[in-house]
């Protein structure tokens, strides 16, 4: 006796549908934010405005434009903030030393870059998990950065061009940060989708194991994006450092973060192997009309914290549908 069974099959294009939705869920949520925005306050959409949440995502965003790669390869940084003041006080060092500007501020970069490498070293070479290395060059950079200043912010009052760094803008409209953070987020998509440093990076986050078999010498390409998020951490410290005109020890509370809660809202996924630098500049972009909105609006800096950590869980869940549709 035979039965005829039918197969149930479920239309591909109704997947297909659903990841697309997914992967622009970022897109559509800050098309939704601006709206909502533009209704709640008149003071929103206006060019002064705008041009605000632009400078203010620009530091934030460079740090988590770095921080994408190593999430990628499904690591993670804790050092940032740490990592930013740090690289404020070698240009405060280097300042007080009577170097020349432009030394300082390579002096500021070469922190950063430093730093990330010691990550790295920490991650590959001592086979230390990634939040346990990095959780602790948080904690020692902070300590570093108080005994060398004291406790105390280094001034610029030999640099008075310093500051144009950070406060300058290009046809005195478009703040020099952005144009930075444009620069830097071009770079860096070139890099992840068109080099095979790229490729590499998305092969060592998609399985380890599998990409070291493929003969790809994983823990040089894991040195490589902690170095570059350190590179680009510096980067930042130093445009931070330019807007306050001062090295200040203490500084970056947090932003660490903020830069990875960034790269979390922009889809970038926590597992390692999904990620894209125009995801990470949604999500920065998320974060600054979110806190530039609420605060126009009035409400509260506490209510805002709640709000931000509501959108990093809806980002988290919203990531393992992504998974499980796959």
């Amino acid at each position: 006796m035979t039965s005829n069974v039918k197969k149930l099959t479920v239309p591909k294009e109704s997947f297909l549908n659903k990841e697309l939705l997914m992967k622009l869920a970022p897109l559509i949520s800050l098309i939704l934010l601006m709206v909502f925005f533009s209704f709640g306050t008149p003071y929103f959409l206006n060019l002064p405005n705008l041009l605000t949440v632009a400078l203010q995502t620009a530091v934030i965003g460079i740090m988590a434009i770095g921080v994408t790669y190593v999430i990628i390869t499904s690591g993670i940084d804790l050092s940032l903030g740490s990592v930013m003041a740090f690289s404020g006080v070698a240009v405060g060092l280097a300042a007080s030393a009577g170097l020349p500007l432009w030394m300082c501020v390579i002096a500021g970069a070469l922190a950063g870059l430093l730093c990330g490498c010691l990550s790295g070293f920490l991650v590959t070479r001592a086979a230390i998990p990634p939040f346990i290395a990095t959780l602790g060059l948080m904690m020692s950079v902070r300590g570093i950065n108080l005994v060398l200043t004291d406790g105390r912010a280094l001034y610029f009052q030999d640099y008075p061009t310093f500051r144009t760094i950070a406060q300058g803008r290009l046809f005195d409209l478009i703040p020099y940060p952005v144009i930075y953070f444009t620069v830097i987020a071009l770079i860096s998509a070139y890099i992840l989708k068109r080099t095979i440093i790229g490729r590499y990076i998305y092969a060592v986050g998609s399985s380890e194991e599998a990409a070291h078999l493929s003969g790809i010498k994983v823990d040089q390409v894991k040195m490589f994006v902690y170095g570059f998020c350190g590179l680009l951490t510096g980067v930042a410290g130093v445009i931070l450092t330019s807007r306050l005109n001062s090295g200040q020890p203490t500084v970056g509370v947090g932003y660490e973060l903020e830069a990875i809660a960034a790269v979390i809202i922009g889809g970038t996924s926590l597992m390692g192997g999904i990620g894209t630098i125009g995801g990470t500049i949604i999500g920065a972009l998320i974060m600054g009309i979110l806190k530039n909105g609420l605060n126009l609006m009035g409400v509260s800096q506490f209510w805002q914290m709640v709000a931000m950590g509501i959108v990093v869980v809806a980002a988290v869940y919203l990531d393992t549908l992504r998974k499980n549709i796959k």
